[in-house]
């Protein structure tokens, strides 16, 4: 089996560490794309994005560099409002031409469907993925839950058979175990892909979502090198099942996104080629 392991963070905005080095001319995205292969696309999440950003982040980025970009959010019903089909269907429509430069340029690695903690495990809910799943049946979707109903003991496998048998890629998570608004870690594929996303171990910032301040709390949570070798082996595992296999460190509210992927990527001695040429700094460099 041909792997290929992509480690990338969840946006590329917030990592000073990254741009500590750069000309004051420089792009984020640019530089960002000279460490990591791949990133998430979090402001998709909030608004349907015009095609000339996802042009332009497709240019700033090397040929090989991938974008896994997260679904509206009144798609993953966030907003706890009931679409009826045809507007549902006009809005699937909207949100994909505006990433089709990004399928054009053959950049892109998914599109995440990131449901809320209150989209449990319901009929309703199931036919709900169906008709998503129908309508984008072209494209790589990544299925993440909120909610532990779905992988209760008593349906855990029939939600991955489901999985399965819709072409959902399982986004496999390591998060805090905090009750019902979590899921535990299911270490099993449903697609040549698998998605795996770190957002930390912090327990009581996990549920302060919604609250003020949450966002400094939510994801504070530093992996240690023990945790992260766990997961070392877990890839291991995981890698005689999937072709292909994107890790992303969503850890960043203190910083430790870039940190953590880059020791992630030394543990697994991973060295990727084909990024974007780091940029010297301006008072580097001979006469």
């Amino acid at each position: 089996m041909i792997l290929a392991i992509h480690i990338g963070l969840t946006g590329w905005g917030d990592h000073p560490a990254l741009y500590e080095n750069q000309s004051i001319t420089s792009g984020k995205l640019f530089a960002y794309a000279s460490h990591f292969p791949v990133v998430e696309v979090d402001t998709a999440f909030y608004a349907i994005q015009p095609q000339k950003n996802y042009w332009k982040w497709v240019e700033e980025t090397p040929d090989h560099f991938s974008f896994v970009i997260k679904a509206f959010h009144i798609l993953t019903r966030h907003d706890r409002n009931q679409l009826t089909l045809k507007e549902l269907k006009e809005l699937l429509a909207a949100y994909t031409d505006s990433i089709s430069p990004v399928v054009e340029a053959n950049k892109l690695n998914a599109i995440l469907f990131q449901f809320p903690p209150w989209f449990d495990l319901r009929k309703e809910n199931i036919r709900y993925l169906r008709v998503i799943r129908e309508y984008l049946k072209e494209y790589p979707l990544a299925l993440e839950f909120r909610n532990r109903s779905w992988f209760d003991p008593k349906y855990k496998r029939q939600t991955l058979h489901f999985m399965e048998q819709e072409n959902w890629i399982h986004t496999i998570c390591d998060e805090p175990q905090a009750g019902e608004s979590s899921v535990p870690t299911v270490l099993e594929p449903t697609h040549d892909k698998t998605l795996i996303r770190f957002h930390g171990r912090n327990v009581n910032g996990w549920n302060k979502n919604g609250r003020e301040n949450w966002r400094a709390v939510r994801f504070l949570y530093r992996y240690s090198k023990e945790e992260l070798m766990e997961w070392v082996t877990h890839i291991e595992n995981l890698e005689k099942h999937s072709k292909e296999i994107t890790v992303l460190f969503n850890n960043n509210s203190g910083g430790d996104a870039a940190d953590n992927a880059k020791q992630f990527m030394d543990l697994l001695n991973i060295h990727y080629t084909g990024l974007n040429p780091r940029q010297m700094d301006l008072f580097d460099g001979g006469l």
